[in-house]
């Protein structure tokens, strides 16, 4: 078998790469471990920059997007049991974000590659990776006990941090950055309206809280726990009892609590593999970064990573090969960028195990960022995302 492009990896980067070359005229076959139910399963984050938009535009897939999306101005900084909302809009000349779950977009793309008749292949668990670093790649995996090998030009590794893209390079060729942080999130996902039109970001005495939401009906919010904290050790009632404590008294009193539809506990970590090139294959998402998910940065650096290598390999068969060998220094440039806001905002907003000194440093940042327009200005400019 032979294609162009084969792509490992059917969550939103690879899917949303696969129907972005497809509508390019360049032909890709996507491969994923796990099932499509399975990899509908994952809960994850619903914050979109205008890029990220843009992106799904491209690909002609932001049909239900556009009807459901809550489109975001603002967002909320609460400590001292006061409020203070940041300006998105005004302070970046325009720009905003929207709401709307991994998910949904994971599905939007499902969909529409199922429509356009497109091959993906669910349920491959022994993928291999051959010869990436000569000019004729292949994968190897079996189908219904049969063994596949398919040629391609190009590997695109979009299978995430314990994918076997990243972990087919050679160790020697690699350098990992990587920074744990000693606590995690406990999330809970439920049939509640939000309690509040706008994403709440919570500096609390007992602890970071988030308040967001996947709809209008539907919420979803955050407390940090320690690393050691099981789901089983959180109760309904004990989460919404402890998000209610870390929340300002007004918010507290509007929060409409109801029945878990989901609940997990996530550690906070920043990893940076570099480069994201060796030879023909290009890793992009959380197969090259993970970030903390303070900063909603994830799937929104996975979709531009995933429009630079899409405009690259557009270039490359248009005979103009530069893109490809700009790919990893373009995207490792606003990478680095989202790293130091996602590294800063966590600093920002939780508590660590250190003297007081740490906390008043916390509470001088806090004071200056709601009072400074220059601060709040680069608040803003880094959440709503900064150019490519």
């Amino acid at each position: 078998m032979r294609t162009q492009v084969v792509i490992v990896g059917a969550g939103p980067s690879g899917l949303l790469l696969g129907q972005l070359l497809h509508r390019s005229g360049i032909d890709n076959i996507v491969l994923e471990l796990r099932s499509r139910e399975h990899v509908l399963g994952r809960i994850r984050a619903g914050v979109l920059e205008e890029l990220t938009v843009r992106a799904l535009t491209e690909a002609a897939v932001d049909t239900r997007l556009r009807r459901e999306g809550l489109r975001h101005d603002g967002v909320q900084l609460c400590f001292d049991d006061s409020r203070h909302r940041i300006d998105l809009h005004r302070l970046t000349g325009g720009k905003h974000v929207v709401v709307y779950g991994q998910t949904e977009v994971t599905r939007d793309l499902m969909e529409a590659r199922a429509a356009s008749g497109l091959a993906t292949e669910y349920e491959v668990p022994d993928v291999s990776l051959h010869d990436f670093d000569t000019t004729r790649p292949k994968v190897h995996y079996t189908r219904a006990g049969r063994s596949v090998r398919i040629e391609c030009d190009f590997i695109a590794g979009c299978d995430g941090f314990h994918g076997v893209c990243r972990a087919s390079v050679p160790q020697t060729a690699l350098r990992m950055y990587e920074r744990a942080y000693p606590f995690g999130w406990m999330g809970l996902l439920s049939d509640t309206p939000p309690v509040n039109d706008e994403l709440i970001y919570v500096n609390s005495p007992r602890g970071f809280a988030l308040c967001s939401m996947r709809s209008r009906t539907r919420s979803r919010y955050y407390v940090q726990c320690p690393l050691t904290d099981k789901v089983e050790d959180w109760s309904d009632a004990r989460f919404w009892e402890e998000l209610r404590c870390r929340l300002d008294r007004a918010s507290a009193e509007r929060l409409i609590t109801g029945p878990s539809i989901e609940k997990s506990i996530a550690p906070l970590r920043s990893v940076v593999a570099e480069p994201m090139r060796f030879g023909q294959l290009f890793l992009a998402g959380d197969a090259a970064h993970i970030v903390p998910p303070t900063g909603a940065k994830g799937l929104n650096l996975a979709a531009s990573d995933v429009l630079t290598l899409w405009q690259a390999l557009e270039e490359h068969y248009r005979a103009s090969p530069s893109g490809l060998a700009q790919y990893s220094d373009r995207c490792l440039s606003r990478i680095w960028k989202a790293e130091r806001f996602s590294w800063w905002l966590t600093s920002l907003l939780h508590r660590f195990p250190e003297d007081g000194f740490g906390r008043k440093l916390q509470h001088a940042e806090l004071e200056y960022l709601v009072s400074s327009e220059a601060a709040r200005a680069a608040f803003a400019e880094n959440y709503v995302g900064l150019p490519i």
